[in-house]
């Protein structure tokens, strides 16, 4: 900078030419205008408190960027406004105001300075003093078309009428319009640079003539508004009194014949005394409502609604336990407990008819029958059946209906399921319970089901948008869900939970050959004479492509193999064709699940463990290896807490038995452990593999390797307990699935093999563990074995 702030200050007199610069983000001051202004930046904070403080002149100055923070000289235009501050205000908050007062513009020769705040010398722009007439018949224009938009501003305060007719010079009463017109910062500096006072006062008349002619069409645009409203009221009274007229002579409009069928409608419906006295005051309302309103079709919809719910609709319950049990055994296959117990439902249900049933909740993994079952329910009670699904239902209105404020308002899930079904009594499945949004600003949904669940309740529900109760006592609700923890617990607490295993390879076959076969056959248009499906494809297809609980990819598998005889047909291929081990994996392509339990386990430090997972048990290895260190513990597979406390409490009981294992306790001190259960990118976690853990941990430092065939599960104790876990029907069948036939569980889990299946009880060795001993004791190959693998 050519000229230093500090020199300037070293004379004894401040030059007025100097000035503050305070940089504005959006705002442009005319010269003679008052305004508000709000400090926000520390710079320009301490630059009007210099200014005041030291008594200097301040300049207002927009920049080009509003976003801008830190303004540097380039930033900002040229030309701008020298104020003079009225007010200065700092209020309890902390915020800082000002009230300044426009007297002239001026344009930057050379800033002084830009820290801590801008400084500026400047030169003045006055408006030149001039008797110019064109300026004047400018001026006497511009103030005329200025009255002219004031008048069609009627919210416009009245001085400023006044302040518009006594200002006689030219370039002030620019000015003036210019602060109060609606134009951009930019439009408004651009209006500020301008000094020559005719080219001035022709941009501001042109663009104050543009707002007149915007002001004139809208207020033509409001009258027309006006008259149409007007014309309206006058065309309803004109109706009403046709009605009237018409009521006279005995004549029926068009809407007298509809609301005549929705009155009979009503009257059919056999509503309750306190709904039918409800209705009744609504269909009057509609009555004298024009059928051209808004609230005319609300109400419609709303009768509509009531007249086609099933206030006192019952279908008949015809209950046959022994035709129920054979419609059970014809749609199901295994399921043997869950069949008794639904066959005791319906005999209670046959005995007494008025007493109130529990509610069933099917849980199990995706693809065992959960849903079909319900269906079972509903052909053996004779009962029509309704499904809604609730997985990922997060507002409380899908359940209780939205109030009829709302535009679209409609009523919940379950009054509409009720409508479909045309009976208070349907069998209504609430699929999914599980997953069930959680609550928030839409209320909560599973909060709201606790009404329609509680029979001590639901003879009374509440849908918002009938605002009538409405009696579900008698509705047969069953409930499916996946997982039981997800469920709230006031909710679990009304329902009887019912748990349906997953199938064995034997179940699952014939299940296939009963149900799934026939199924796709028909879905891809073959008949059965055309193709044979044998035993062992079967066998393949479930054991080499499809290791799940359920039987839903099996279905898809046998549906991929017989598209493909479906194209063998269609191009003219004898038939019949034939389906065996070869072609499925001809068609299908290289094995998915291979026992890899053999391969896993032939090296010491692999034991083999049993997981519960919300579809249903699987196996997962336990992998050991040591290497040289400091004794440090390495974990990986993304483990869950609790595992990776079961890991080290693993490692910790293996130390402190080191001396009766036969290991040596340097080993620990020179060695680094690392523990990985494989599938890295699955989270893992739960109480359950602490014994396999430790197995792992006293093969890999025995070199004795763990038996193949045999599977864990269990969590241990600092003292060497095995503690008893949860799932054990599910591990059950995951091991059999893997083909593993000797299973290690907890001692005080042999109450729970009551839950495993028959059939897979059949297959399986159990072993039961007290101690971690019993577990060194039947898991691991002995001494002389591993000695001959190692050679």
């Amino acid at each position: 900078m050519t000229e230093t702030l500090q020199a300037v200050q070293a004379s004894t007199k401040l030059p007025d030419s100097v000035l503050v610069i305070l940089p504005t983000r959006n705002v442009v001051l005319f010269p003679g205008v008052i305004a508000p202004i709000t400090l926000g930046r520390e710079t320009t904070i301490s630059a009007v408190q210099e200014a005041l403080r030291t008594n200097r002149r301040l300049g207002l100055m927009l920049q080009r960027n509003p976003n801008d923070d830190e303004p540097n000289p380039e930033d900002l235009y040229q030309v701008g406004t020298l104020v003079n501050v009225l007010r200065y205000v700092t209020t309890q908050e902390g915020t800082h105001h000002l009230v300044v007062q426009g007297e002239e513009r001026f344009k930057v020769q050379d800033y002084l300075q830009d820290e801590p705040y801008l400084a500026a010398k400047v030169s003045f722009m006055p408006d030149p003093k001039s008797d110019d007439l064109e300026l004047e018949a400018r001026r006497r224009y511009l103030q005329s078309l200025a009255l002219d938009v004031a008048k069609l501003l009627p919210q416009l305060p009245s001085d400023v009428t006044q302040t518009l007719q006594n200002i006689s010079e030219a370039g002030a009463l620019a000015d003036l319009i210019a602060n109060f017109m609606d134009m951009t910062p930019a439009e408004k500096q651009h209006l500020l640079e301008i000094t020559d006072l005719n080219e001035r006062l022709e941009r501001v008349s042109e663009l104050l003539r543009k707002q007149y002619e915007v002001l004139k069409i809208t207020r033509e645009i409001d009258s027309k508004a006006k008259a149409s409203m007007d014309e309206r009221q006058r065309e309803y009274m004109l109706r009403e009194q046709m009605k009237a007229i018409r009521k006279q002579l005995g004549e029926d409009d068009n809407n007298s014949a509809e609301l005549e069928e929705l009155r009979t409608a009503l009257e059919d419906a056999k509503l309750p005394k306190e709904v039918d006295e409800h209705t009744k005051k609504e269909l009057r309302r509609l009555e004298q409502m024009q059928d051209s309103s808004g609230e005319y079709s609300m109400v419609r919809t709303y009768l509509d609604w009531i007249a086609s719910l099933p206030w006192s609709k019952v279908d008949a319950e015809n209950i046959d336990i022994a035709q129920a049990r054979q419609i059970l055994d014809d749609e199901h296959f295994g399921l043997t407990k869950v069949k008794q117990r639904i066959l005791e439902y319906l005999a209670v249900r046959k005995l007494n008819p008025q007493g109130r049933s529990p509610i069933l909740c099917f849980v199990g993994p995706p693809g065992v029958g959960k849903t079909s079952m319900g269906q079972s329910i509903a052909h053996a009670m004779g009962l029509k059946f309704v499904r809604a699904s609730l997985g990922g239902v997060h507002d409380e209105a899908e359940i209780r209906g939205h109030r009829r404020t709302y535009l679209g308002a409609l009523p919940g899930n379950i009054i509409q399921g009720l409508r479909k079904a045309g009976t208070r009594n349907p069998v209504f499945m609430l699929d999914e319970i599980d997953k069930l949004g959680g609550g928030g600003y839409h209320g909560d949904p599973s909060a709201a089901l606790l009404e329609v669940l509680d029979p001590e309740q639901n003879s009374s529900f509440r849908d918002n948008y009938l605002a009538q109760s409405f009696d579900l006592s008698q509705v047969v609700f069953i409930a499916t869900a996946n997982v039981l923890d997800s469920i709230p617990g006031p909710l679990r607490d009304r329902m009887e939970i019912i748990e349906l295993p997953g199938y064995t390879e034997e179940e699952k076959v014939q299940i296939a050959q009963r149900y799934l076969v026939k199924r796709q056959l028909e879905a891809n248009g073959l008949k059965p004479e055309q193709v044979e499906v044998t035993t062992t494809a079967l066998s393949s297809i479930i054991g080499d492509y499809t290791r799940e609980a359920g039987v839903r990819s099996l279905d898809r598998k046998i549906a991929a193999v017989l598209r493909r005889v479906a194209m063998q047909i269609a191009e003219g291929a004898a038939t019949p064709i034939r389906i065996d081990e070869a072609a499925v994996l001809n068609i299908l392509g290289a094995k998915r699940f291979e026992s890899e339990v053999a391969m896993r386990t032939s090296i010491p430090g692999v034991a083999t463990g049993l997981a519960w997972t919300p579809v249903g048990g699987d196996i997962l290895f336990i992998e050991t290896t040591k290497m040289p260190g400091h004794g440090k513990l390495i974990i990986t597979g993304q483990l869950g807490d609790v595992m990776k406390e079961s890991a080290q409490a693993a490692l910790s009981l293996v130390k402190s038995r080191a001396h009766s294992l036969g290991i040596d306790a340097k080993t620990f001190e020179e060695h680094d452990i690392h523990l990985h259960v494989p599938a890295g990118a699955i989270p893992k976690d739960g109480p359950s593999a602490g014994a396999a853990m430790y197995t792992s941990l006293v093969s890999l430092l025995t070199g004795r390797c763990v038996r193949s065939d045999l599977a864990m599960t269990g969590e241990i104790s600092l003292r060497g307990l095995v503690l008893p876990i949860g799932g054990v029907k599910e591990k059950c069948l995951a091991a059999l699935r893997a083909g593993i036939h000797t299973v290690l569980l907890p001692a005080r889990n042999r109450k729970d093999l009551e839950e495993v299946p028959d059939n897979a009880r059949q297959q399986l060795q159990f072993i039961f563990m007290d101690k971690v001993d019993d577990a060194i004791t039947h898991a691991l190959e002995p001494e002389t074995t591993a000695l001959l693998i190692a050679a």
